[in-house]
Formats: C-alpha cells, structure tokens, sequence
C-alpha cells in the first residue's frame, strides 16, 4: 500500500492505492480529504488516513508535502535566529540589492531582515574568489559571542562566509566548534545550504532555513513518531519544491528545500498526465483554500529555477532563496480567500483567508466574513445538497449575515455582490497566468489550460474564456491532485556548484571532471541517507546556467552527454538558440558556463493510470437534476446537472452545464463542449456552438 498526503490551508488530502506483489499490477488509486489542523498539522494528515479505514501500519510508502516551511516564513513564526558571516559583511541582509519594484515611492522602505542587527555578529576570516584560503577563521571570539546568543534566546545559528560555496572550510571549522560549546542550538552553515554564488542571495537563504529549522525538525519527527506509533514500520519521504521527494533526514538537515513542496507535485503530476494524453504545452494553474498557484510547461517540461523569492509583488522586493524551485506564480486568492471593501469603497478578494478555522462562512464553524466559496454558492455554482462532499449542510444564515456588511457597504444585493466577488477572484488568477505566459513571450492560444485543486475546475473555463485559451482540462481526482503527484514522482536531489569558465574546447574535460565528481556527491549522498545503492535505479540530468562573456545573468540550458563527455558543440549551440527565445536575440561572442547543475534522481515505482470503465450507459442516465446557475456575463441558465462519475469517455455534453462529482464542481458556461478522454479526465473544448442532438 503505498500513499502520499498533502496539507494545504484548508484542506488535508490523502491518496493511496495497493500494489499486487505477485504481479506488480496496481490498484485503484482512492482519494480522501480531512480538515487540516494548524498548528498540529499532522494530526490533519492521521485524521485523513483513519478517515478511510486505514492505519499506518497498512502502509509500506508514505510520501508528505505540507506548508509548514512556507507558512513560518511568511507568518513570521520561525525561532530567533542569530548570523555569523565575515569581518566586514555584517549588513549584507540589510544592504539586499538595489532591485526596488515601486522605483518612484519615496515613502519606500526595505523589508526588514529576519536577523536582526544586534543578531549578526563578524569573525575573522577570509577565502578569495578562487577558493584560496587567505586566513583561516579566528575561533577565539566563539565561546563569549555564543553565550551572548543564549542570553538572547537564540534558538538557531546561521553561518554564511565570503566565498564559502567554493572552500568551505572556515564554515566546518566554526560549525564543528559551535557543536562543541552548545550542542542544543540549531546551526546551518551557507555551503550545506547553496554552493552558488552572490553573497546576499546564499547569506539570506542559509538564514531563512535556519530561522525554520527547528520547526520543521519537530514537525517531520512529530509526524515520523505518530507514523510509527500507528505501526508504520518505515521512514516517510518529504515532498521538495523541485519536483522530487527526499528522505526526512535530508529534509530536516536543509528545510528550505521544501518552501513550495506542495504546489510542485501537482507541476509535476501535470506535466505527466499531460504527456500521457498528448498535451505537452499547458498553463497549469492550481486553486487551494488560501491560494491559487500557477505555472507555465512547453513541451512536457518543468522549468526549475534557483532564482525564488517569497512575498514579492509589486510593490516589495521580496525575500530571495536560492533554493531550486519549480517556477511558479503564487498569489492569495483560493476559495477561503475573504472578501472586502475599502475605504474608497472598492471591493478586493484576499490575500487574507478564512483558512481552515474557521473557513467560509457556509461551513458553519464561525466564519464571519464572504468567500469566494460562499460567493460561488450563492450563485448556485455549488450545490448545496453536496456541499463538502455532502458531508456539511450549508449555514446560510450565516452566509447572510457574512454578505449583509458588504451589501450595505456597495448597496448591492447579495447576488450582486457574490458575482463581483467571483469576477475579482478570476480578475486576480487571470493576471497571474498572464505572468507565467503573455509576460514571458508565450502566447495562451497554443496552450493548453490543466486545472485542479479544489477550486481549480469551478473557475477553470471562466479563466480560458478571458485568457483565449481554446481548452481546458480538468484531470481524473483533481481536488486531489497535488497529493497524487506525490506518488509520481522520484527521489531527487540537485547539485549546483558555480566555477565560472569559459566554454572552449580545452576545457571539455574540466567540464566533464565536474560533472562526473557530482556524480559521486550524490552517490554518496543517498548512501548516507540509506538508500541501497546496489538495488536503486540513478538517473542523471545535466543542465548548466550560462551567459555571453561580459553578461551577468544567465539561462539554464540542458547540457548533452555522451560516454560521460560533455558534447561541447551542441550544448553552445543549445545556449544559442535558448539565449534567442528568451530575449530575441543572439550573439556573435564567446560563452561561459557559470553554475554547473546536476540532477540526480533515484527512480521510484508508480501507479498506472488506470482507464475508465465503459459500461454503455447513456448521457441522460448520467443527469442529476436541473438548476438555476449565474454563469456572470453568459447570464442566468437552467443548468443541466451530471453525476460526474457516472460520465464514460464516449459521452459529450455542452454547457450551460455543472459536473459534480464529490470534491469537485466543474462549471461550463454557454457555448462550450465536454469531453472524457480514456482516463476519465475532463476536456472542456471553448466555443464549440454546437447543438447536441436528441
């Protein structure tokens, strides 16, 4: 039995399926939601698997992505935190870099730093920008500034050193003494953390990673404890932000890997459903409780970037970590997300939400503000006879008193101000997607729209419709989608290392050496980690971030490898030609590689995906009932209601149109066309006017 669980802000969900071992046939994949439960998010995530009749001692895999790293940062919820970094780089955090957003503000000010200024202290020591030692690290101050720390509370260290990413030998020497003098503290040194450069950008990464280390390190072992307590005989594996899973030592020792460990198993997951159906170019787009999450795959690939910043907008510089993530845009708006009004009297959605506790106001626990769920309930997008699932009866007593401020407030009636509530929400996500696709030189009609979460097919076709984007596709267990992933996808870790050198044939074999040497880094990695190398299947990818000599950023371009030799010709030519997509142009100079990036991944089984039954039934057999349903600028319709598992893949309805299923609710407006592919997933074809016989 093998089952993966995702906690998000309002909802915990669980997949899992069993694996015959005599023929190594897979089971139905089953799905589950609980509440979550902040701050112990981990009962969420037993409440889910007790929920459907399971315990842990069923299990024989368990992979967990959760946003406890995400949400300590941004709440601010971490432990004080203390920096040690070179004689002369004490204001590095406060320095930052001069890239400010809202360039014309002159009230504008930094964000301040997680370390404050009386936390950050300085030794002497110095290693030059070729990983030559100048001085090695003075030790003596250590022991007086450490009990300074104590007598601050300090509950974690960070140390981040001129050049470490190179040589980090001042950084062992200070970690190694710090172990000795205060074995309690938590401490993380820059080179276990990033081996890139840019001082700023490794300094801040290593101390929001120790600002969260000892809240993850309790979290994973809290949940390893009540794992095994249940009978789950081994280790759990955590979801990372690049796409891949680790074991929960490797998770715990550098915590920041897991900052977008959710929204990145749906990216995943969506790039190979989307291959297996032949839908390689698509606009992913992933709508949570507390946020909606979006990214754009060309060809069947997910672009990963060290390149992150959380709580950046337009107004904010934001917080950068160096940290490989896949690329996404992430912003406040998901079915939690509340409704409010200003003092100019304009109406905004989130990024505040309601959350699990106490959720929308239909839920009945206490919410007293209107979400965008509450909104789409009114408007009759939800059935109330399935609310949840079926599992909650709507309060709409509470609804009315949540909606009444708001109808005073813009002397609208309440339909009027839940069909405002929707338009702003989509207003919201439709410039986020534009982010990951217009803003980037991609235009949306060549793409497909993938999406899911809870909310993601209630507002999927309304999204296509503004974007012009001609389909969309809504996959098989969608409100559950992140957590399917989970299941998809391998252990992986990424090794990036910057030694800037120029690409030119007499370094073929430096580049080639490099490579082959992070190879065994990795091998040896994952036997600490316990994985039988004898047994594991090792995958390699080889990418490289380059640029034309005299540029300072680059582009991450996959480098070609034959016989363990760099294919020098073409990986040039590879740059080239990305170099041109992305800023239109090439050039006529000499190219350089700057950061060598290894992937390594050991390869895990996965269930098949399974196809639909076909039974023969008919389109009408399917049908629920009929209802009133505000489909916005398409008016009020009549709209026919299917059981959405009881649909079969020869079957096609038009729009107006609401499919159910038990966690999921895909609206189609007027003038659009579903179908099921061989897998039961949802196709919503745009604007195929066609009159459905019989």
């Amino acid at each position: 039995m093998r089952a993966a669980s995702d906690v998000g802000g309002t909802f915990t969900d669980l997949v899992y399926y069993s694996i015959d071992e005599s023929t190594g046939q897979s089971g139905e994949v089953k799905t589950a939601k609980a509440d979550t439960t902040p701050p112990n998010f981990e009962q969420g995530v037993m409440n889910a698997i007790e929920k459907v009749g399971l315990s842990p001692r069923d299990l024989d895999f368990f992979a967990h992505g959760s946003t406890v790293v995400i949400n300590a940062l941004t709440e601010r919820k971490g432990v004080k935190t203390a920096l040690i970094t070179t004689r002369g780089f004490r204001d590095v955090l406060e320095i930052a870099r001069g890239n400010r957003p809202d360039l014309f503000n002159f009230n504008f000010r930094k964000p301040a730093a997680f370390v404050p200024r009386y936390l950050r202290a300085e030794l002497n020591e110095r290693v030059a920008f070729n990983g030559e030692t100048q001085q090695e690290v003075d030790l003596a101050p250590l022991a007086e500034l450490l009990e300074y720390f104590k007598s601050e509370g300090v509950e974690a260290i960070a140390i981040s050193f001129l050049h470490a990413y190179i040589q980090p030998a001042n950084e062992q020497r200070v970690k190694a003494r710090i172990n000795e003098l205060w074995p309690q503290v938590s401490v993380l040194a820059s080179h276990e953390i990033s081996r890139e450069w840019r001082e700023y950008e490794r300094t801040n990464t290593t101390v929001l990673s120790a600002y969260v280390h000892p809240i993850a390190k309790k979290y994973i072992e809290s949940l390893e404890e009540k794992l095994a307590r249940g009978g789950f005989d081994d280790k759990p594996y955590m979801m990372q932000s690049n796409g891949g899973i680790s074991t929960v030592e490797a998770a715990k020792a550098n915590p920041i890997t897991m900052v977008e460990s959710g929204p990145a198993s749906g990216i995943f997951a969506a790039a190979y459903l989307g291959e297996t159906i032949e839908e390689k170019n698509l606009i992913v787009l992933d709508i949570g409780g507390t946020t909606a999450k979006c990214t754009l795959i060309e060809d069947a690939e997910v672009k990963v970037t060290t390149e992150y910043y959380i709580e950046k907008d337009t107004k904010n510089p934001g917080y950068p970590i160096q940290t490989p993530v896949s690329e996404i845009v992430e912003i406040g708006n998901g079915g939690g997300s509340i409704a409010w009004v200003d003092q100019g009297r304009k109406l905004h959605v989130g990024p505040q939400s309601a959350g699990a506790m106490p959720g929308p106001a239909a839920y009945g626990k206490g919410g007293t503000k209107p979400t965008t769920t509450d909104a789409n309930l009114v408007l009759g997008r939800i059935d109330p006879a399935s609310f949840v699932g079926g599992e909650v009866e709507p309060d709409w007593n509470a609804v009315d008193t949540a909606f009444a401020p708001l109808m005073e407030e813009l002397e609208l009636s309440k339909e009027a101000v839940a069909r405002g509530i929707v338009r702003i929400a989509n207003a919201n996500m439709t410039n986020a997607l534009r982010l990951v696709s217009t803003n980037k030189g991609y235009d949306p009609r060549d793409f497909a729209l993938m999406a899911f979460g809870g909310g993601g097919a209630m507002h999927a076709v309304a999204l296509a419709e503004e974007l012009k984007v001609p389909r969309v596709i809504v996959p098989v267990n969608s409100s559950v989608f992140s957590a399917w992933g989970m299941l998809l996808t391998d252990l992986r870790r990424d090794y990036l290392q910057t030694r800037p050198g120029l690409l030119s044939n007499e370094h073929t074999e430096a580049i080639s050496a490099e490579f082959s040497r992070l190879r065994a880094e990795a091998e040896a990695d994952y036997r600490t980690d316990g994985v039988d190398m004898t047994s594991a299947e090792l995958a390699y990818e080889y990418f490289a971030d380059m640029r034309y000599t005299g540029q300072e950023h680059t582009v991450k371009v996959s480098v070609p490898m034959e016989n363990d030799q760099v294919r020098l010709g073409d990986a040039i030519e590879q740059f080239h030609n990305a170099h041109e997509k992305r800023f239109t142009y090439r050039l006529d100079a000499g190219v350089e590689i700057v950061n060598f990036h290894l992937v390594a991944k050991v390869l895990v089984p996965k269930p098949a995906l399974a196809k639909k039954p076909f039974t023969g039934a008919r389109l009408e057999d399917c049908v629920l009932h009929t209802r009133e349903v505000d489909f916005d600028q398409h008016g009020i319709h009549n709209a026919v209601i299917y059981d959405g598992l009881k649909l079969e893949p020869d079957m096609a309805l038009f729009g107006p149109a609401v499919i159910q299923e038990p966690s999921v609710t895909l609206v189609v407006s007027p003038g659009h066309r579903v179908t099921l592919d061989d897998y039961g997933n949802y196709h919503v074809e745009l604007n195929v006017r066609q009159i459905p016989q019989g």
